[in-house]
């Protein structure tokens, strides 16, 4: 019974090793040894519209497949790396290119992770320099102040509660709360 398993679970296993010859095989013919450099450097520059973050050199998406055509038509009728930039741009966006150029539509992706990254660190530096501070004892100032903005009324209730609490440390009732309160 083994043999048979052995053959049939070679079978399968050549079946499977088979499918990976059907797989999609560019080949295209240059001219030129600099042809197919450009070809190659355009592919994997360009992004593929339906893969999103994958270059056209490694998707297999039917578009991908259309506009690696299409590339390879352009670089044979010797159109230039910006010509071939500039073609895709207009007819699929900046979301083509890896490398967007700058322009107002542009700017979030170019300055906001510079911006971020700035307003991160003076935040992380204005977090250090207060941890120092309060460290050091300077804030003492600031909880100062807060008392001073007690009003009257406020302040005689403040001592009013605290005597009471004072007072009750000496019995077993913890319960600092005026009747009002429990109302």
């Amino acid at each position: 019974m083994t043999p048979i398993l052995l053959r049939v679970a070679s079978v399968m296993l050549a079946c499977l090793l088979s499918l990976a010859s059907y797989a999609a095989i560019d080949v295209y013919d240059f001219d030129s040894p600099q042809q197919e450099a450009q070809y190659r450097g355009l592919i994997e520059e360009l992004r593929c519209p339906k893969c999103q973050n994958q270059n056209l050199a490694g998707s297999d998406a039917p578009i991908a497949q259309d506009l690696k055509q299409k590339t390879f038509d352009l670089v044979k009728e010797g159109r230039s790396d910006g010509e071939i930039r500039s073609y895709m741009q207009d007819r699929y966006g900046d979301f083509i290119s890896y490398k967007p150029p700058v322009r107002p539509s542009t700017w979030i992706l170019w300055f906001f992770p510079p911006l971020l990254l700035i307003v991160l660190i003076g935040g992380w530096f204005w977090q250090s320099k207060r941890r120092q501070a309060v460290a050091r004892g300077q804030s003492r100032a600031k909880t100062e102040s807060t008392t001073a903005a007690l009003t009257p009324a406020e302040k005689a209730e403040l001592d009013r509660l605290l005597s009471r609490a004072n007072a009750s440390t000496d019995s077993t009732d913890h319960d600092i709360s005026s009747p009002e309160d429990k109302k």
